[in-house]
Formats: C-alpha cells, structure tokens, sequence
C-alpha cells in the first residue's frame, strides 16, 4: 500500500481553513457585541445634536456637531451607521454625552450589525465547508492521529 504524499498537506490546509473560519465567526460575534455595547453605552446618557457630515470615505464617515456646552466635536473613528450619508448633509445624531466621540446616526442600532455579519460568517463557513469536502475527496485526511487518545493504564 503506498502513503499518499500530499494528505499531510491536505490536512494542515483542511485544519487551516477551519480555524481561520473558527477566527472569522469570534470576530463577528465580537464585533456585534461592541455594537450592542456602544449601542448601550449611548442609550443611557443620550445627548442629540445636528451633525454636518465633512467626509465620507470608505474606512469611516466623519461628522461634525455641537454639544450644549459650545464644544464642537468631530469623532476621529467617525459615526456609528453611516450608510447613505453624503458629504455636505445635515443628519440627526445621538452621542454619549459622557463620551462624544462615540457617536451614531439617529434612528440607527447596532442591529444593523448582524445581517451583514452573519451573513459574512456564513459565506465563509460555505467556503471553508465545500474546501475541506473538496480535500476529503481527495483521500482521508485522518485528523484524528493529530489529537491521538489517550490510553488508560
């Protein structure tokens, strides 16, 4: 019987593929629950300002308002949902008056988050699915050898 030379590549490819799907799915969860978090943060000590919007890139959306107090503040990380925001517009925001740089459009919630999130986990779970199938056609991959058993005395 002959070894197949490429199933110890196949299998560090197959456990490769799922633990960066693994990696993929704790970034999401964490990624939705510091939405929720801030989310939270901004509903207990609510402030409301109109918001000039001065810039709006693909990385962050940047916006400019005053508080009650004259202090005029513009987040560095931008605003929380900013989808379909232009450069120029006037929008409704709600801020943590104990922190104004955590910022978000009115109206908005982190449960905007979860669809594209899951949706991101689940593609790439498809994708990592139909690698590994694709590999076990090519032969065994004998995961178990890596984690042998322990034998009792």
């Amino acid at each position: 019987m002959t070894a197949d030379r490429s199933q110890p590549t196949r299998r560090v490819v197959a456990l490769a593929a799922l633990g960066v799907a693994g990696l993929l799915t704790v970034l999401g969860l964490l990624l939705v629950v510091a939405a929720f978090t801030e989310d939270s943060a901004i509903e207990t000590y609510t402030g409301r300002a109109e918001a000039d919007v001065v810039s709006v890139s693909f990385g962050r959306t940047l916006v400019r308002f005053q508080t009650p107090d004259g202090a005029v503040h513009t987040p560095g990380y931008g605003v929380l949902y900013p989808e379909a925001l232009q450069e120029g517009q006037v929008v409704r925001v709600e801020y943590d008056q104990r922190n104004p740089e955590l910022v978000r459009v009115a109206g908005r919630g982190a449960s905007l988050t979860v669809l594209p999130v899951s949706t991101t986990v689940l593609i790439g779970w498809v994708v990592v699915g139909a690698l590994v199938w694709w590999l076990r056609r090519q032969g065994p991959l004998l995961l178990r050898p890596i984690f042998p058993r322990r034998i009792r005395v």
